[in-house]
């Protein structure tokens, strides 16, 4: 059976240790809560596949904790457990959402029963995605993700597919923002329409209009031919056009008007044109900024930003980090025809401590540069080149290292893999104003 990550939520104590003790004899994932506030504080740091519900925790009703854990994880598979087993309960929680019962006292065969039906659920979900328009991995960027912050956008990426609305994405250079646009356009009921890219950085202010708009021969120097251009050829469908942030204020009353009317000119023609094209933007950028300091149309922006969708970077999504990894590896080793077991424990800590720059893009080279220079069973750092980034982040006990560096990647680790920072202060034995001002000190 595939390894779970699997949230107990339990005020009992023997019945935690119980479904622990027998999760983790499965090779499952296990985290613990005893009311709904851990709970929920544990479902928005990890992407938990499975959560046992206990109906009575204390005063509190478990019943009303499921809405909440599926907002923070949307495709959480919930299992209500309550040794006051009655058909109105049962009925009243998979409205809810839960996806099934189990009364109190349960044995183990009932537990890996209820998981492999969780497994069996997953695999489906995932065949029945992959057969849909854009269900599978595009571009540089997998969509496969245990972040409950990256799950949400996905989740909103889909909810606005299914309007007309403008979409501004926002993120940083190689976090997928082309590959959420296309999620969109896919899932949208123009997936069956051209799906165009445009880049605004890539052309100077006279190429790119008529890139975009189109010409009409003799309309400059070197235009022998008509050139329909990209919303011409987009017609039906979407229109990407990337780095937004980076339109020509020459080009920027063009676009405000194209965006309101959808209406336009060919470079060289008189002729008013309408589209039928929906429009998806993506800056790296601070637009806002941008505005106050004259170089981005305020009118423009507020047209672009009816729906804004923020990708996540990496770092802040560290437990997609391995996932996405050994993915990579998979495919990268199929292409240069090797048979890698994976990667060496140094070198997944290190990616895991490693706060990618830039981002999905950058860990996707790393992983190749790695294939191609093993010559091992086990891909490590000197293969992924990330031999500076071993020294600067994980200081070895007995090494030349300063107490302050081993004290910095001790907090940063405690804090990673802890719910709160009151819990984190607790483990360090410090107060909590103390780990603010360490906090502040190591930039952390």
């Amino acid at each position: 059976m595939t390894a779970l990550d699997v949230l107990i939520v339990d005020d009992e104590p023997s019945i935690r240790k119980m479904l622990a003790m027998w999760l983790d004899a499965g090779g499952h994932r296990v985290q613990s809560a005893s009311c709904p506030e851990d709970a929920l504080a544990l479902a928005t740091k990890v992407s938990f596949d499975v959560a046992f519900v206990d109906l009575r925790l204390g005063s509190l009703s478990g019943m009303d904790l499921i809405p909440d854990l599926l907002k923070a994880s949307p495709w959480l598979k919930i299992v209500v457990i309550t040794a006051f087993a009655a058909i109105d309960t049962a009925v009243e929680a998979v409205k809810k959402g839960a996806m099934d019962y189990l009364p109190k006292p349960f044995s183990v065969e009932q537990v890996e029963l209820l998981l492999r039906c969780v497994t069996e659920l997953r695999q489906l979900e995932q065949k029945l995605a992959a057969l849909e328009p854009g269900g599978g991995p595009l571009g540089d960027v997998d969509l496969e993700t245990r972040s409950p912050a990256m799950q949400q956008l996905l989740h909103r990426a889909q909810q606005v597919a299914k309007s007309e609305a403008t979409v501004l994405i926002r993120g940083e250079n190689g976090t997928g923002k082309g590959v959420v646009a296309r999620l969109i356009h896919e899932k949208s009921p123009r997936a069956m329409g051209p799906f165009g890219v445009v880049s605004c950085p890539s052309l100077p202010p006279e190429l790119l209009e008529s890139e975009l708009f189109g010409h009409v021969r003799g309309a400059f120097t070197g235009a022998v031919r008509d050139h329909p251009g990209r919303v011409s050829a987009c017609e039906g469908g979407t229109l990407f056009l990337d780095e937004i942030g980076d339109l020509p204020p020459l080009l920027q009353p063009k676009m405000l008007r194209f965006i309101q009317d959808r209406q336009y000119e060919h470079v060289g023609e008189a002729v008013t044109r309408r589209a039928n094209v929906r429009v998806i933007t993506a800056t790296n950028v601070n637009l806002e900024e941008a505005v106050k300091a004259g170089r981005f149309r305020e009118d423009l922006f507020y047209r672009l930003n009816v729906v804004e969708l923020r990708v996540p970077p990496l770092r802040d999504r560290r437990q997609d980090v391995i996932p996405l990894a050994e993915r990579f590896l998979a495919t990268f080793a199929i292409q240069s025809h090797k048979t890698l077991a994976g990667f060496t424990n140094r070198a997944m800590q290190v990616m895991e401590q490693h706060d990618w720059p830039g981002n999905v893009r950058e860990l996707r080279n790393c992983v190749e540069r790695g294939v191609i220079f093993c010559e091992q069973s086990h891909v490590d750092v000197e293969h992924l080149g990330l031999q500076q980034a071993a020294e600067k982040l994980s200081p070895a006990l007995g090494q030349r290292n300063s107490p302050e560096a081993i004290e910095e990647t001790h907090i940063r680790h405690i804090i990673r893999t802890t719910a709160s920072l009151e819990e984190a202060a607790k483990i360090l034995d410090i107060d909590i104003a103390t780990l603010w001002r360490k906090r502040r000190k190591y930039g952390i």
